[in-house]
């Protein structure tokens, strides 16, 4: 049964030449209980074979493709043109590499609630599973059950208990867990009106925690978070990362202290001045 809410959702999906992953996510979005009313891809220079595979869609998903050219990792500012391009009251962000369950969107909006942004939680699947999962495998679910993923020889720990489906169970463990409810890049979601006024992502800012800081300046707003870690549940597939360097660690991390101890809100480098 379809869902639909008072107000309008969004998802943005940040990607960057992967289109055989973005493929197995963008699945993910066909089969939801609550659809998107729209999905922005913020593109940060992808060739054209990503573009293709985005047009391929354009039938079946409301999908808006915002784009750059490759000039280096650039996630935050693509991020902010794909927040301007949209227009839906309530957004959701994700990656390239986040395939969602077919209640992502419709948990999402059953905790969506003003003065709050959400912090969902993901799944890691090892490199063969990821490569191996099909569109049957997704509109099935069974690419988030652990038995059919134990039959795909996949070793079970603790973090296993992310994949339980159960109402009760993951409330509970929302509320025990240690992990912060912070705003994380690959599954977060809040009010468009909250991001505009903290003026979005920091655009100095490269690889490594952007977007905690934009959490932090959400935090400094006044606006609290909710823990739906184990409620919100995407596959995370495997990849490198060969854009992580110390130095922009580090710089990231004194960018992060000073938004703490200022409290500042609003980035002197985000939406209003560069777009």
């Amino acid at each position: 049964m379809k869902q639909t809410s008072a107000y309008s959702i969004g998802v943005i999906i940040s990607t960057y030449n992967n289109p055989a992953w973005l493929e197995k996510v963008l699945w993910g979005y066909l089969f939801q209980t609550h659809p998107a009313d729209e999905i922005v891809i913020a593109d940060d220079g992808s060739k054209e074979d990503t573009r293709r595979l985005i047009e391929s869609f354009k039938d079946k998903l409301p999908i808006k493709h915002v784009w750059h050219e490759d000039n280096g990792f650039q996630k935050s500012r693509i991020l902010n043109s794909a927040i301007l391009a949209s227009e839906s009251d309530y957004l959701i962000f994700t990656d390239q590499d986040c395939i969602p369950r077919k209640d992502f969107i419709a948990t999402h909006a059953a905790y969506a609630e003003k003065g709050y942004f959400l912090s969902g939680g993901y799944f890691k699947l090892p490199m063969d599973i990821s490569k191996q999962l099909t569109y049957n495998d997704i509109k099935s679910e069974n690419a988030f059950s652990l038995s059919w993923l134990k039959e795909q020889h996949m070793k079970c720990n603790f973090k296993c208990t992310k994949l339980i489906k159960n109402k009760t169970f993951t409330r509970f463990m929302n509320a025990i867990t240690p992990t912060k409810a912070t705003w994380n890049g690959c599954n977060a979601s809040g009010w468009r009106e909250d991001i505009f006024t903290v003026n979005g992502f920091n655009e100095e800012m490269h690889y490594g925690g952007q977007d905690r800081e934009f959490g932090e300046r959400m935090f400094n707003l006044g606006i609290k978070s909710k823990q739906i870690r184990y409620s919100a549940i995407v596959l995370h597939l495997d990849h490198k990362r060969p854009y992580k360097t110390k130095e922009s660690i580090e710089k990231n991390i004194n960018i992060r202290r000073n938004t703490r101890k200022t409290g500042i809100t609003e980035t002197p480098f985000g939406i209003k001045q560069l777009h």
